[in-house]
């Protein structure tokens, strides 16, 4: 070694010398995981960049503390044992909502579906069986330890590249087969579009923390080009694709649900319309299923039961299309959100604080929403791209009965930065308006009742930040006089959207105090520590409006239907009821949509008696809580 090579090697050993033998073993510690994927690959002939690449698709590495994602998968690389998951999991409802959410026609109300027999349950959700059949490592320790999975998941591809006759290549290329089989797909596009994933992410490189705290990297390869012809051996479907309405960059399936009559007047379970001829398409609400994905194929075929356009399964991120976009589904509580908007059902019948969604899964729901973006010009932020639990009850009496889904567990800063729109500042950190944006992973706030009420939740990351009637954590938390009309505080329940603000959702700030900001939230000052060390929110730069001068408080309102004046004789006229809440002069709301009252009346299974009325009164979009809310226009005034 040359002396200066001793001074460099010198130079970067110091930090760790200085730091003491602690700081050293946590140094090592941090990096184990890194070396995990090394052995394992070793150990089992697989290139160490495809067991990366196929465990960042499934859990960007991270382990979940052993617990299982929204379809039964463990580990780093989602082993699955559905089985194991059921029984352990508590099932239980996030709301029981009118489905259809129009007062012109019976709820229909979404009742829970049943869990899977585990008997029944397919080979893709019982993959950590063969996984121990291969390995020889117990069941316990492929769910329980990180290392022991990620010698599973590489024994499985080594297994599958047997299967395939191809060679224990050092090559990435040689692999791509072994990685379509490795989805668990049963039909060729979507095992085509979850290797096709790996690869990009083999190729682009990744490097991130863990929800362990280790540091794993995997350089990028721009020059690996795989045969993708492989697929074609693993004897796979062909999926229909029918009528699907999706991206070429997605695998997708055409699975329709029934547009069929059957008795006194009602039919299921959407509408036939001609949008965006009849209506525009504005929003894009996300969901999760509470059920299987068998079961929730299942459900949308029944025409007495409710609807939505697409479901998105976890274990591949495979997408079943069932109601075509021009078409009217019953999805979201509430039928203004419905007649403008497509519903997305994310696969998960785990109620579990720890459920987790697979990276692949986002990935294509990611996809997809911007294929539909781009498709009806939908702006791609978070008063446009909801979630159920964001969507307003239409009345005072429906509002307790609104879905919580998919819940403070979702990961919308990960899902906007796949949209290609991160959450980034627009202004300084004292501007007028904030984005919520809490740093995911590190960012664990106290739920409970994920298994017993008032039980806390396990510790998980979450996208929430939670909302105090003063600037201390032993401040009540604010009120939802919808939710609780006799004025009790809101609670740190799982399914309690009360006193919660989400990633990407925007308010107007009411005052800053040291580390804490508060913010305009459904007619009141609600605070949230904010410290600059490490912030939960960034400053934004949005029109916002308030009550015109002299109006001492204004109604807010769950849908916006037109004047009575605007219906045509033969179509009933639909009450525009005010909410609970009042929108304060001097409070101020961040501005989404300008829009015209409409109501599209459509309550016969022969749609030539629909007819879609729009009045003159327009109406605002605002951020009001954590749901979205509408107020008359004529009522307000819009500031710079």
């Amino acid at each position: 070694m040359t002396a200066g090579g001793a001074v460099a090697c010198a130079a970067l050993l110091l930090p760790l010398l200085s730091a003491g033998p602690s700081a050293t073993a946590e140094r090592a510690a941090a990096d184990a995981m890194q070396g995990t994927f090394a052995a394992a690959a070793a150990e089992y002939g697989v290139p160490e960049r495809v067991l990366l690449g196929v465990s960042y698709l499934q859990s960007r590495w991270d382990a979940h503390g052993g617990a299982a994602s929204v379809t039964g998968g463990y580990g780093p690389m989602h082993l699955t044992d559905a089985r194991t998951a059921i029984a352990e999991a508590p099932h239980h409802s996030h709301g029981a909502e009118d489905a259809r959410g129009d007062e012109a026609r019976p709820a229909r109300s979404v009742v829970e579906a049943a869990l899977p027999d585990p008997g029944e349950l397919p080979p893709r959700l019982r993959t950590l069986e063969r996984a121990a059949e291969v390995s020889g490592i117990g069941a316990d320790e492929l769910r329980d330890s990180a290392a022991a999975n990620v010698r599973g998941g590489a024994a499985l591809l080594a297994q599958a590249q047997r299967e395939l006759g191809a060679p224990a290549s050092a090559d990435p290329e040689d692999w791509y087969g072994a990685v379509a089989r490795y989805s668990g797909a049963d039909d060729v596009a979507t095992a085509t579009t979850y290797a096709d994933d790996v690869f990009d992410v083999i190729r682009t490189g990744q490097s991130r923390t863990t929800d362990s705290g280790q540091r794993v990297e995997l350089e990028p390869d721009p020059a690996v080009s795989p045969d993708r012809t492989q697929v074609q051996r693993l004897g796979l479907r062909t999926a229909d694709a029918g009528r699907t309405e999706c991206p070429p960059t997605v695998a997708c399936e055409w699975i329709p649900a029934p547009y069929e009559e059957f008795g006194d007047g009602d039919y299921g379970n959407h509408d036939q319309a001609e949008r965006p001829a009849s209506q525009s398409v504005d929003y894009i609400v996300v969901h999760d299923t509470e059920a299987s994905w068998d079961t929730t194929l299942k459900l949308v075929q029944n025409p007495q039961y409710v609807s939505w356009q697409y479901s998105l399964r976890s274990s591949d991120g495979h997408i079943a299309q069932h109601v075509p976009l021009e078409d009217v589904a019953w999805h979201a509580g509430n039928w203004f959100v419905n007649a403008k908007s497509v519903g997305l059902e994310h696969e998960g019948f785990l109620v579990s604080p720890d459920a987790w969604y697979t990276e692949a899964m986002y990935r294509t729901s990611a996809r997809l929403v911007r294929y539909l973006a781009k498709r009806y010009d939908i702006p791609l932020d978070r008063q446009h791209i909801l979630g159920h639990d964001n969507v307003p009850g239409t009345t005072t009496a429906t509002i307790r009965g609104m879905h919580t889904d998919p819940g403070p567990y979702w990961d919308w800063a990960h899902y906007f930065k796949l949209l290609g729109r991160p959450f980034t500042p627009s202004a300084g950190p004292d501007s007028s308006v904030v984005t919520i944006r809490p740093e995911y992973t590190r960012h664990q706030p106290l739920y409970t009742g994920c298994t017993k009420a008032g039980e806390a939740c396990a510790p998980h990351g979450s996208g929430a930040v939670r909302l105090h009637t003063a600037p201390s954590e032993s401040a009540p938390l604010v009120k939802d006089i919808g939710l609780r009309p006799g004025g009790q505080d809101s609670t740190t329940g799982v399914n309690d959207t009360g006193a919660r603000a989400s990633t990407g959702q925007q308010y107007a700030v009411a005052e800053r105090r040291g580390d804490w900001t508060a913010i305009w939230y459904l007619g009141q000052k609600a605070w949230f520590h904010n410290p600059r060390s490490q912030p939960v929110a960034v400053g934004a730069r949005e029109q916002v409006l308030t009550p015109k001068d002299g109006l001492a408080e204004v109604p807010v309102y769950g849908r916006a239907y037109p004047e009575a004046s605007a219906y045509p004789p033969g179509v009933p006229v639909q009450a525009v009821s005010p909410l609970p809440y009042k929108l304060l002069a001097g409070q101020k709301y961040v501005v989404g949509d300008r829009v015209p009252g409409e109501y599209l009346y459509a309550t016969t299974f022969d749609t030539a008696g629909h007819k879609v009325v729009r009045g003159e009164e327009m109406y605002y979009e605002i951020q009001f809580g954590h749901r979205v809310a509408f107020v008359k226009a004529s009522d307000v005034r819009v500031l710079g």
